[in-house]
Order: C-alpha cells, then sequence, then structure tokens
C-alpha cells in the first residue's frame, strides 16, 4: 500500500511524539515507585521501633508479661503487623492472631538474649540477628530483652505499582496528555508545511523527468532552495544541459556523418554512372580521383572505429618504453612535405635526453599527426609551427603551436567534440573527417595523460599533452 508523504512525514513525527512522551512517563513512574519503596520501608521501620517501645514500657511498667495479649493484639491490628513474643525458652507469651499462644515457636536460629537493651536490627529489614520466622514468606523483625524476643511480620503492603502509576498519572499525566494533543496539532501543522516546501521541488522534478521521456530536453526545475532539494534541482538542471548538448552533438553527428559521407559517395557515384555512359574515360586521373574518394570514406569509417572502442573501453594498447623524441622526429618528417606546400616551417625543440615512457608508439604517433595535420591545415603561407616537449615530475609534457588563425575563446571547449568545427559551414577545403581532436584526446586519456589547448584569434593555436613516463597500463 503506497503513503503520501504527508502521511509518511505526520506518523514520523506522530511516532516522534510518543516515544518521547512514554519515555519520560516511564522513568517519571519508575522514579516514583522506587520513592515510594524507600518511604514504605522508613514508615515499617519507625512502626517496629514503636511498637518495641511500648512493649519495653509495657514490661517496666507491669513488670511481667502476664496480660500484654490485648497489647500485642491491639498493636498488630494497629499497624496491620503479625507480632509474636516468646519467653527465652521460645514458648509464645503473645501472638497478635492468637493461635499460637502457649505453643513452642520453632525457628531456624533462636533469638538472641540482650539484656534489657533493644535488639540489634537488620538495616533493611529490622529483622532480629538470630531469628527467623517459620513462615518463608515473612520478615520478621526482632528485638531482644532480658526475658523474651519479640517477632514482627509485616501484613500486605499497598500495591507499589498501582500506586506509582496514579501518582504519576494525578501528577504530571495530564500535562503529558494535553503535552501530547499540542505536539500532535503543531506535527499536523509542520507536516502541511514541510510536505508543500518539500513536494514543490520534487512535483517539478517529476514534470520535467515527464518531458524528457517526451523529448523535451529544454524543460528546466525552477528552485531557490539552499538546501538539499535545491542542490538536487540544480544537478538535474546541470544533467539536462548536458542531455540536451549531447542530444544536439548527436543530432548534428548523424548530420555531419551523412554530410561527410555523401560528399564521397556522389563523387564516387558521378563518376561511374559519367563512365558507364561514356562520357568521361577511366584513365589515370579519373582513377586516381576515384582512389581518393574511397581513401576519404575509408578513412571516416576507421575514425569512427577508432572513436566506438575508445569510448567502450576497448581500445587496445600496445605498452612498451619509447623514446619520445623519436617519435616527435618520425613525425613532423611525415608532415614536412604537406607543409612544405603551403611554405610552412616545422621545427622541434627537444632537451638533449628525455627519458623513455610507457606508451603505444602507434597511437602516440596518431595523436601527434593529428595534432601537426590540423596545425598546418590551420595555418597561412610562411607561417611556423613549433613542436616542443619537456619533462615535469614523473609526466612528459609534448606541446604543438603554431602561428595559424587561433580559435575564438567560445569555441575552444567544443573544439574536441566529434564533428565540431569553428567553419559552421563544415567546409572540407582544409580535409580531414572532423574527428582528428576527438580521437586525439581519447588516445591520449586512454595513456592516464590530458590534452589542452591555449589559442587566442590572430595569434596561433598551442595544443599541449601529457604522458606519464612510467604506468601499469596493460596489452
Amino acid at each position: 500500500m503506497r503513503h503520501s508523504l504527508n502521511f509518511r512525514l505526520l506518523a514520523a513525527f506522530a511516532t516522534v511524539i510518543v516515544v518521547i512522551i512514554g519515555t519520560v512517563f516511564f522513568f517519571t513512574y519508575r522514579t516514583t515507585r522506587g520513592e515510594i519503596n524507600r518511604i514504605e520501608d522508613r514508615l515499617q521501620t519507625a512502626q517496629d521501633t514503636r511498637v518495641e517501645t511500648e512493649l519495653i514500657r509495657y514490661y517496666q511498667f507491669a513488670g511481667t508479661w502476664d496480660g500484654v495479649q490485648p497489647q500485642v493484639v491491639q498493636l498488630g491490628k494497629l499497624y496491620n503487623s503479625r507480632i509474636i513474643m516468646t519467653d527465652n525458652a521460645g514458648m509464645v507469651l503473645a501472638d497478635s492472631d492468637g493461635k499460637l499462644i502457649g505453643t513452642k515457636y520453632i525457628t531456624k536460629e533462636s533469638g538472641r538474649v540482650l539484656g534489657t537493651t533493644i535488639g540489634r536490627f537488620n538495616s533493611a529489614l529490622g529483622i532480629g540477628q538470630n531469628s527467623v520466622a517459620t513462615d518463608p514468606t515473612s520478615t520478621p523483625v526482632t528485638a531482644t530483652f532480658a526475658t523474651g524476643v519479640l517477632y514482627i511480620t509485616h501484613g500486605d503492603s499497598t500495591d507499589i505499582n498501582r500506586a506509582s502509576l496514579q501518582i504519576t498519572y494525578n501528577t504530571i499525566g495530564r500535562f503529558f496528555l494535553w503535552g501530547a494533543l499540542l505536539a500532535v496539532a503543531i506535527a499536523i501543522i509542520l507536516t502541511f508545511f514541510l510536505s508543500r516546501r518539500i513536494l514543490a521541488p520534487v512535483k517539478a522534478l517529476t514534470n520535467a523527468t515527464r518531458e524528457f521521456g517526451k523529448g523535451n530536453f529544454s524543460h528546466r526545475v525552477d528552485s531557490k532552495d539552499e538546501g538539499e532539494m535545491g542542490e538536487l534541482a540544480r544537478s538535474f538542471n546541470a544533467m539536462a544541459d548536458d542531455l540536451e548538448r549531447n542530444e544536439r552533438l548527436r543530432r548534428n553527428m548523424t548530420a555531419d556523418i551523412a554530410h561527410e559521407l555523401r560528399t564521397p559517395l556522389s563523387n564516387l557515384r558521378g563518376y561511374l554512372e559519367a563512365a558507364s555512359d561514356g562520357l568521361v574515360k577511366m584513365d589515370d586521373a579519373a582513377v586516381h580521383s576515384l582512389g581518393e574518394e574511397a581513401s576519404s570514406l575509408s578513412r571516416l569509417v576507421d575514425d569512427l572505429q577508432e572513436l566506438s572502442l575508445a569510448d567502450a573501453g576497448e581500445l587496445k594498447l600496445i605498452i612498451q618504453p619509447e623514446d619520445i623524441s623519436h617519435l616527435i622526429t618520425e613525425t613532423v618528417t611525415v608532415l614536412q612535405a604537406k607543409a612544405s606546400v603551403k611554405n610552412i616551417n616545422i621545427s622541434t625543440d627537444l632537451p638533449a635526453k628525455l627519458p623513455e615512457a610507457n606508451i603505444d608508439s602507434h597511437r602516440i604517433k596518431q595523436v601527434l599527426y593529428n595534432l601537426l595535420d590540423n596545425a598546418v591545415a590551420h595555418t597561412g603561407p610562411e607561417g611556423r609551427i613549433t613542436v616542443t616537449a619537456r619533462q615535469e615530475g614523473d609526466c612528459l609534457y609534448i606541446s604543438v603551436a603554431d602561428t595559424g588563425e587561433g580559435i575564438p575563446a567560445e569555441d575552444l571547449p567544443l573544439i574536441f567534440e566529434r564533428f565540431y568545427r569553428v567553419d559552421k559551414s563544415r567546409t572540407r577545403a582544409t580535409g580531414g573527417t572532423g574527428l582528428g581532436l576527438t580521437i586525439a584526446k581519447r588516445l591520449v586519456e586512454a595513456h592516464g595523460g590530458r590534452i589542452d589547448v591555449r589559442s587566442r584569434p590572430g595569434q596561433g593555436t598551442t595544443f599541449t599533452f601529457s604522458l606519464p613516463i612510467s604506468n601499469d597500463l596493460t596489452i
């Protein structure tokens, strides 16, 4: 059975109220019962002392125990106790119940005759030091005189538990009852306001998730709460921003893939249809052109496969110690010819000795190639590209800096996204698939490093990536 938040809050408040009041009442009852027990013990001790005093006075006045029976009966009724008096031989001289007079009163231990002084008493029960009543349930209290022994067994005491409850209730029970009613009323009011305050952002989040389910990623939750619910709303909005951006990038990627595929496919189809109609002769130039278009398609498919493997965490790396200076020199040599066509100078600035790094040389070459190829594509004639490397701590830092056109500040956070182009027209004049930087970022991160970019329009761009000198990556 499902319950609303209002019901659960009210139930929680009511439970806390009942537990607190019940706990206070219980401890108050226990304290009251203990105090009543102590008072009753003191009263019984005082009563025993008075009985002894009265009987001693009788003996001192009469000089004998003859005729003491009425006195004992009266004292027994007055104090609701069983009083038995014996001589030194254990013969019952007086019994408040009148049943044992003239009989031998047998106890486990006989009382001690202590002259004319009052006998010593047990501190808790007032029992004579060496006397025990025949009734195992009784609590005898004795006083020993020169001519006899006294036994006192108290009658039924007051129902302590009932008295304690009655006193506790009469004293503070009514206050507890009214306090409980007032607390429940306050709990209902608090439940009403708290549930509204809590449920408002929850309902807003529920509505937002429903809109998301319908494909509307633009919906946001408006919350001014600075607490946990506000943090939840802000986290939800941040998630919504990411989802909306990812959805937009997904759509753009689909359009970009279609665009990148359409151009070479259209060229291939055009050449083939023209050749089929006899309009174009399939000479070496035509075959070379068709080969270039096929290569473009192949590179796009390879790049997409690389990205899918990286995203799935299934990118295979062959890790071994490599000389990073040698890799940089090889990659620069490969792109030197392409840079020379635009009269771009590529140079290196490398320390005399760099430590070897545990890397996949093929993948790091791919990163360097993508960065250098991107720099050549966006650097004008007479420009310069410089590759540097340095060691800082346990990492190597490789930088590729150019004097090209630069990247606007608003585009910098997005340049590593798939198919993202600063040129929104998606022109293919610069070549490439628009995935080079994305692949470079994934490969660097797969090695445990990171890649950053600094750029200002008209002043060039610098890409820097780091590589741990030693790591635990496995093949």
